[in-house]
């Protein structure tokens, strides 16, 4: 149930405890910045402020209009749990160990500092609603799932109708399968009634809080489930994407015959069972779900405002990774391609004239960790492996680094390999297996859409080469001190330990 929901008494004492949470620091440090980080599951760049034709995200182009937007910025896992750790202890996955979703942190690294945890040793309130850690959606909905709760000094959990009551009314590909598997839902409930309309209320009711009591300053985090599948929506958000506008992948079959058999590795058998009328419904659901969730931000974005806090509280808005909405052939996310490693990221800093700023050099999700210490004069544990983002946003035209890494794993046990993706400002190049399972070199000056794979024509071999070796160096320095990836103990206690 939503804090916000709860019966008067109750929700005085769960006042009463926040407040002597808030009051309790040894010391105060009012006059750093807050943090509001804001994020989305399994959202792609859909969105107005990136050129989309038909999605409507006026709370986010707002965002954009006061921040700074950047233009490349990459997640370093295709997945849901291996980016969110990965982003929140500012360690390439083969350094956290976590490289599929049912693992957590402290399992492979258990004396590392998360970003919260670090906001919190600096005398930060730390909260968290929604999903920040990975969950099993929708199962885990209303609860911790795989959480760090060290990383928190406040946690609340929301479950709505499309949790609670909707599941049986859901269409998916694969009956009563919805998590991983393509399914929809228009609900003819309101908004506050979904989880994340929940989440929004209890964001509203923390902020007022920490404006009326709090002499700490406050890293609130807020994890959206939306446009996560199962895509559910308040049903008037459908009727804005009419679904036989809805616009498809032409020539897939041309697109795909120069890859390796590992760039189409996230295929899954069920969608084979979609025809031209229900990819049209997916993405009408998808870009719905979108919509629905940019209202929620909004929400919070006025609530800011409202207290008094925006003046000095810096806004992060991101999502743990991109998505596939019919390109080559694929739906959903795992694969190297610029659609599922690429992500929407903004950073509003009131102190800095951002406003409108757009960075092109190639950035990722890691970078936040180290970047928002800097910020906020919190001391970050010596082993990030991102860069500071801070010398970019004074000036958006600075290269940093310079280029982005994502990793995704494919195989079993048996016959696990790795595949990493160099994206530079022009060139996306792929290596599989340490190019043995094949290469994939594009021109994004040319080929945006990734639809020419260039890797084996002679004229850009020099090129490759030259690639082939920055990606060596790039993923050499993924590793921890030992170069091994750290393995896991079952030994420490993770919820759902069993979840796929």
């Amino acid at each position: 149930m939503s804090i916000a929901k709860l019966p008067l008494r109750l929700r005085d004492i769960c006042l009463f405890t926040l407040t002597m949470v808030l009051l309790s620091a040894n010391g105060f440090c009012a006059d750093r910045p807050n943090v509001l980080f804001i994020i989305s599951d399994d959202l792609n760049n859909s969105l107005g402020c990136y050129g989309h034709d038909f999605v409507k995200s006026p709370n986010i182009d707002r965002l954009v209009e006061e921040g700074i937007t950047f233009e490349k910025a990459y997640c370093q896992y295709p997945l849901c749990g291996p980016s969110r750790n990965s982003m929140l202890c500012g360690l390439y996955p083969n350094s956290t160990g976590i490289l599929v979703n049912s693992q957590i942190f402290r399992q492979t690294i258990p004396k590392h500092r998360s970003l919260s945890h670090s906001f919190r040793m600096a005398g930060y309130f730390a909260a968290r609603i929604g999903k920040l850690y990975h969950y099993n959606v929708p199962k885990s909905v209303g609860t911790n799932g795989h959480d760090d709760p060290g990383s928190w000094e406040l946690e609340l959990n929301p479950a709505g109708c499309d949790r609670l009551l909707e599941e049986p009314d859901i269409f998916s590909l694969k009956p009563n399968s919805f998590g991983g598997t393509l399914s929809w839902y228009a609900s003819p409930r309101e908004d506050k009634l979904h989880t994340d309309g929940m989440l929004a209320s209890d964001a509203e009711w923390v902020l007022e809080r920490c404006a009326r009591d709090g002499e700490r300053p406050f890293f609130l985090a807020v994890g959206f489930y939306r446009p996560h599948t199962p895509y559910v929506a308040p049903a008037p958000y459908f009727d804005h994407y009419p679904v036989d506008e809805m616009p498809l992948v032409a020539g897939v079959e041309e697109d795909v015959k120069d890859l390796p058999e590992d760039a189409l590795g996230s295929h899954k058998k069920e969608h084979d069972l979609l025809n031209d009328s229900l990819r049209q419904q997916a993405k009408q659901a998808y870009f719905a779900s979108v919509e629905f969730m940019d209202a929620q931000v909004g929400r919070i974005l006025n609530k800011l405002e409202e207290l008094g806090l925006a003046e000095n509280t810096i806004v992060v808005f991101t999502s743990d990774h991109g998505y596939h909405l019919g390109e080559h052939g694929l739906w959903q996310k795992m694969s190297l391609f610029e659609e599922s490693s690429r992500v929407p990221l903004i950073l509003r800093v009131p102190e800095m004239n951002t406003s409108g700023s757009i960075a092109k050099t190639p950035v990722g999700l890691i970078d936040l960790y180290p970047t928002l210490c800097e910020l906020c004069d919190v001391e970050a544990p010596a082993n990030l492996q991102g860069q500071s983002l801070v010398s970019i946003l004074k000036d958006p035209s600075e290269a940093g680094r310079g280029w982005a890494l994502t990793e995704v794993m494919r195989g079993g046990k048996q016959n696990r390999r790795y595949g990493y993706s160099l994206r530079t400002p022009r060139w996306r190049y792929t290596e599989w297996d340490s190019g043995k399972a094949g290469r994939e070199l594009y021109d994004h000056d040319a080929d945006p859409l990734e639809q020419t794979n260039l890797a084996d024509q002679e004229e850009y071999q020099a090129l490759i080469a030259k690639l082939s070796s920055q990606i060596e160096e790039a993923v050499s320095g993924t590793f921890p001190e030992s170069g091994k990836i750290p393995s896991v103990s079952n030994s420490v206690w993770a919820p759902n330990l069993t979840d796929p």
